[in-house]
C-alpha cells in the first residue's frame, strides 16, 4: 500500500479557515484517485470530497459543497483540502484517502481539526 501522511490540521475559529495537504509515497503513481474523509466525536466516519487522478472530476458532499476545495498536485503526489468558512460542526479527525479506480484501499492515520465557536 501507499503510505499517506496528512498535515495542516489545528485549532480555528468559526469563519477561519485551514488547508489540509496529504502526502503520498513513492515517485511516481500511476491513476491514483485521492480524497478526504472525516470523523467527528461520537459519529460514523463520512466522506467529504474526492479528485481523480487526473484531477478533472472533483465530488464533495452537500455539507462542505461552496466552503472546501480539493485539489492535486501529481508532480508532488500530494492532495490538499482547502476549508474555508469552518463552522464547529467541521470538526473531525480528516483522513486522507487513495486507490486506483475509486477503491480507496489507501488510508492516512489522520488529521485533527477542531473548529471552536
Amino acid at each position: 500500500q501507499v503510505q499517506l501522511v496528512e498535515s495542516g490540521g489545528g485549532l480555528v475559529q468559526a469563519g477561519g479557515s485551514l488547508r489540509l495537504s496529504c502526502a503520498a509515497s513513492g515517485r511516481t503513481l500511476s491513476r491514483y484517485d485521492m480524497g478526504w474523509f472525516r470523523q467527528a466525536p461520537g459519529k460514523e466516519r463520512e466522506f467529504v470530497a474526492t479528485s481523480r487522478w487526473s484531477g478533472s472530476n472533483t465530488y464533495y458532499v452537500d455539507s462542505v459543497k461552496g466552503r472546501f476545495i480539493i485539489s492535486r498536485d501529481n508532480a508532488k503526489n500530494t492532495v490538499y483540502l482547502q476549508m474555508n468558512s469552518l463552522k464547529p460542526e467541521d470538526t473531525a479527525v480528516y483522513y486522507c484517502v487513495g486507490g486506483v479506480a475509486g477503491s480507496y484501499a489507501d488510508w492516512g492515520q489522520g488529521t485533527q481539526v477542531t473548529v471552536s465557536s
